[in-house]
């Protein structure tokens, strides 16, 4: 008998200990990060490592210049966003579908760093022919947008679908070519550096995948 309350005794012990090292390893998933967050430049979304600041990366993919106008009826361009981290997506005001859901987790990370200037926020209406300005101000209103925090923008269907496509890469259609009167549509969110760098692709309706949005977003500002 007393043999056996020794093997038990033992299988015990060793299973805490494992119990201890599975948490340490959860702890590690949790809190360990990369040094920097990979780099992105097409729709394959193949992340490259590059070293912040090296000739590389000055010369590596970037957001080219837009010109657009947000629900305040300003001018948006790249200089708004100069020297900002900023998150970006593709909507429309009347979108009955994933819209709802993708707004109110932008509206989230609004709301985790509303108290930093160098955050801000861009969504491009994917209907300039019906979202107008006033549409966009009402829709801020609703959804409570601070606004010249978060962005939404209207302007020139071509510029904004070719920023869609050809500059942010917010479809997974990869190698399907597409025109201006094929609907653009995605829930996909964007995290842009300060230097105009996409940094991270994010689905805008899953909750682990915007906490992970809001934890790169801590590590970018640590670069």
């Amino acid at each position: 008998m007393r043999d056996f309350r020794f093997l038990v005794l033992i299988i015990m012990i060793s299973f805490t200990g494992c119990q201890e090292v599975n948490k340490e390893n959860m702890v590690v998933a949790e809190t360990s990060r990369v040094e920097h967050l990979p780099y992105y430049k097409d729709e394959s979304f193949t992340p490259n490592w590059l070293k912040p600041g090296s000739e590389e990366e000055q010369n590596f993919h970037k957001i080219s210049d837009f010109r657009l106008v947000n629900q305040l009826g300003d001018t948006i361009n790249q200089d708004t966003f100069k020297n900002k981290i900023y998150i970006t997506d593709f909507f429309f005001t009347i979108c009955p579908g994933i819209c709802p859901q993708m707004t109110d987790n932008m509206y989230k990370i609004q709301e985790e760093f509303k108290d930093d200037p160098d955050i801000l926020l861009l969504s491009h209406s994917v209907m300039t022919s019906t979202d107008s300005v006033t549409d966009l101000k009402e829709y801020a209103e609703t959804h409570q947008v601070i606004d010249n925090k978060w962005h939404l923008v209207t302007g020139d269907k071509q510029e904004i679908y070719s920023l869609g496509r050809e500059q942010y890469f917010v479809e997974n259609d990869i190698g399907e070519p597409k025109s201006i009167d094929d609907f653009l549509h995605t829930e996909n969110f964007l995290l842009i550096d300060k230097n105009k760098h996409i940094r991270g692709i994010y689905n805008g309706l899953n909750r682990a995948s915007m906490a992970q949005l809001i934890t790169d977003i801590k590590t970018l500002q640590e670069e």
